[in-house]
This record gives C-alpha cells, structure tokens and sequence, in this order.
C-alpha cells in the first residue's frame, strides 16, 4: 500500500501545474500611450450627464430618461456582462498562486505479500514559477476585456438616453404635426361641403368637386399615417423606458408649443473631444489587448518551470493515519521545452500579430468614424439652425398674408373658400416649422452622443 502511494506521490510531483496569467499594463504599439485603468461607475448618471437634458425645458423628458436607466433591459445586460468578465479576471488570476489539494483515499491492496487494507491521506501543491512574465500577460489580457465591457456600458447609457430623448420629442413633434393636420382636415372637410352646394348650383365643375374630394380623403390619409408612426413611437418609448407597449395611453408629454432648448450648441469643437468617446477608449483596450496576446504567444515557446510538492499520510488503521511516521512526503520540480508541436506555436504567433493588426486598422476607423460623426452632427445643427431661421421669416411672412385675407373676407371681398384655402397653407407652414424646429433637438442629441455628453 505505501509503495502504492508513493509511486502516485511522484507521478504528480512529474506533471507540471496549469496557471493563469497577469502582467503589468503594457504599450499596444510604439505610438500608443498607455491608458489607464477604467473602473465601472457607481453613479451611472454620470455618463449621462442629467442636467443637460433640462435644458428642453420639458416636465417629462428627464423622468423618461431616469426609468430608463433603472429599468431598461439593454442596460441590465451591460452591467451583468460587467459582472461576468470581473469573474473571468478573477478565475485567471487564481491560476497564478500555487495550488493546494487533498483528500481521502481508503483501499484494498496487494502488492508484495500479503493484501492488506487502510487508509490514505493525500496533500499534493503545485506552483508555476512565472519568470518569463507569461501568467501576468494573461491576467492582464483578461482584464482589457473587463475594462472594455465598461466602456460598452458607459456607451449603452449614452446610446439609450439619446434613444429616449429623441424617440420623446418625435412623439412631440407628431403631437404638433397631428394638431396641425386634423385642422387642415376639418378645412377641407368644409371646402369639400362649400364645393359640393357650388357644384349643385352649377358654380363649378363635377371636376373640380372631384379634386376636392380627392384633397380631403388625403388629408385623411396622412392624419392616419401620422397617428400610426407616433403609436409605432409610444411603443418603441415603452420598450426602452422597459415598460409594457401596452400602456402607451398613460405616457404624459409637454405641449408642443412650450419645448424649447435653452442650451448652447457650439459651432465647433475639438477633436480631443473622440479621445473621451467610449468607443474610441474601448479601441485603445482592445489594441492594447492585441500586443500582450503577441507577446503571450511568444512567451509560449519559452521553457515552463514547475515546482510541486506532496505529503501523504498512509495507515492500515484510521487512529493512526496522522502519525510522522505513516507519512511519505516529496518535493520536486519540472522544466518542460516545447519542441516539435507540428507548427502549433508558430501558427498561433501569426495568428495573435494578424489579431493585432486588425486592432490597429480598427482602432484607426473608429478614430475616423469619430471625427465623422462630431463632424456630421456639427453640420445638421448649423445647417439646420439655418434653415429653420429661413422658415420661421416664411412664416412671419404668411401669418401677415393670412392676416390681410382674413379682412378682406370680413369686408366681403373674398369668399369664404378662399379664406379657407389660405388659412390651410398657414397651416402647412407651421407644420414645417415644428417638423424643421424639432428636428434641430434630434440634432442637439445626435451631438451630445458624438461627443459623449462632454463640456455640455
């Protein structure tokens, strides 16, 4: 039986012992800085930055936005992910210290003389001396990812507040557009009637009665389009703010005519504002992650030390298994050199710098995609400013227009149709004015993502 034993003791001491690894922060590339540790946030917030959304100067856009942070579904996967690649850093970080096992082993032997029972109790450790640095590479590669789930949530947060400030205020603007539509429908309705008692008195033609119909029944049709695409709206808003579709009838907004954006957009920023972006950070992670895996593949054709030790308490009877001398204990180590593995090493090296620069050539487009994204929300804010101003003069000039038609109906120098008719174009110009002005705070929005919500 102690022959027995013994000969496992040493066939353990011979197997070198696995490990995770963990290594020092290290430079992705000649170029690149090192970046610092990220840590989640414990005000989520804080990546949000609140306070700007009230510069809209809405009673129910910020508490939309706050039931989304506390129960939106996207963002409970983020953080749980968070969870998940802290527990992957811990589980390979554990494989650094040594490791200790024991257990019980009764049995039943024969192996020189007569057989004979007991009992057994074995304590085997194993450690990896780490000196080529390779377990701390490991750790640390692990961590990147960690550290990029983060970044992935922060990223979350911005892309979900900005879905629920935007979604929010297009259900406004429909309000406005709807508002606007159901009274050039009721128009309509009423020149169709005026049109339809000409036509029996013979004043106009069954061709121009028919164009009436026709204009009427599409105004119809574009009341109903409206009022299905903010329905479709409500539904998207509930989802986000991780709510049931089918309470969309509670859900209270602002009227339209009181938004407004009290903020300042500026005309231009600069472009260390991408350095901040989370998507830009999460590159850097990522490509730092790239080297240490090129130097982790490298370190794997290096020799690998082991040192091992055990201790087994062997006894034919039970009261007596702990006893110095029932025990057999060794110490011993292993240096194992990789030779010939039919090209795995080699191929694994190539495939860790082919990963590396893939990193960097992504690492490159995001930093572009960046500059492009600041840069297009810069424009439609300004552009749109422009155009808006524009409309806003077309209709200053068309309310005076209607103004004037409005006396000359009173002094019967128009007819009633006509009026009619000129106060539907008004209509459709506040129309385009609120679509053009709600517009410009999707763009203000668009922005606050671009820059991920800085220096706002």
């Amino acid at each position: 039986m102690k022959r027995f034993i013994a000969l496992a003791l040493l066939i353990s001491l011979s197997v070198p012992a696995y490990s995770a690894e963990k290594a020092p922060v290290l430079k992705a590339g000649a170029e690149q800085s090192k970046v610092k540790k990220v840590k989640p946030q414990k005000n989520k917030y804080e990546y949000i930055n609140l306070a700007w959304w009230q510069q809209f100067n809405d009673e129910y856009l910020n508490d939309y936005i706050i039931q989304a942070m506390e129960k939106n579904k996207d963002l409970k996967i983020a953080t749980l992910t968070i969870d998940e690649y802290y527990q992957n850093v811990i589980a390979q970080r554990a494989g650094e210290l040594p490791s200790l096992q024991a257990g019980f082993m009764p049995g039943y032997s024969k192996i020189i003389g007569p057989s004979q029972g007991g009992f057994g109790l074995p304590i085997f450790a194993s450690y990896e001396l780490d000196i080529w640095g390779k377990n701390h590479n490991k750790t640390t590669s692990v961590r990147k990812l960690y550290e990029a789930s983060i970044l992935d949530e922060q990223a979350a947060y911005l892309s979900i507040a900005s879905a629920v400030g935007a979604t929010y205020l297009n259900i406004v603007k429909l309000d406005a557009l709807i508002d606007f539509q159901e009274k050039i429908v009721d128009l309509r309705k009423e020149i169709f009637e005026i049109m339809s008692v000409s036509n029996a008195e013979g004043l106009i033609s069954t061709s121009d009665l028919v164009k009436s119909n026709q204009s009427y029944i599409s105004g119809v049709t574009d009341l109903t389009d409206l009022k299905k695409e903010r329905t479709k709206l409500l539904h998207q808003l509930a989802v986000l703010t991780g709510d049931s579709p089918n309470n969309i009838e509670e859900y209270k907004r602002s009227d339209y005519h009181n938004v407004a954006f009290s903020g300042n957009i500026p005309e231009y920023v600069s472009s260390e504002v991408i350095m901040k972006r989370p998507d830009y950070l999460k590159a850097e992670k990522m490509l730092e992650k790239a080297g240490i895996d090129v130097k982790i593949a490298r370190k794997e054709m290096l020799p690998q030390l082991s040192l091992g030790g055990g201790v087994i308490f062997n006894s034919k009877y039970f009261d007596s298994l702990l006893t110095t001398s029932n025990m057999l204990w060794g110490l011993g180590g292993s240096i194992i050199q990789p030779f010939f593995m039919g090209g795995k090493l080699k191929a694994n090296l190539k495939i860790k710098k082919i990963a590396y620069e893939k990193s960097l050539k992504n690492y490159e487009k995001v930093n572009l995609t960046s500059m492009q994204e600041v840069n297009d929300s810069l424009v439609s804010v300004n552009m749109d400013k422009e155009k808006l101003a524009k409309q806003k003069k077309i209709l200053e000039l068309e309310q005076k227009d209607f103004e004037l038609t409005k006396l000359k109906y009173a002094q019967g120098v128009i007819a009633k149709l006509d009026l009619n008719q000129m106060e539907e174009n008004l209509l459709n110009v506040n129309k385009m004015v609120y679509n053009s002005e709600f517009d410009c705070f999707v763009d203000y929005i668009s922005f606050y993502k671009a820059i991920a919500a800085q220096s706002l």
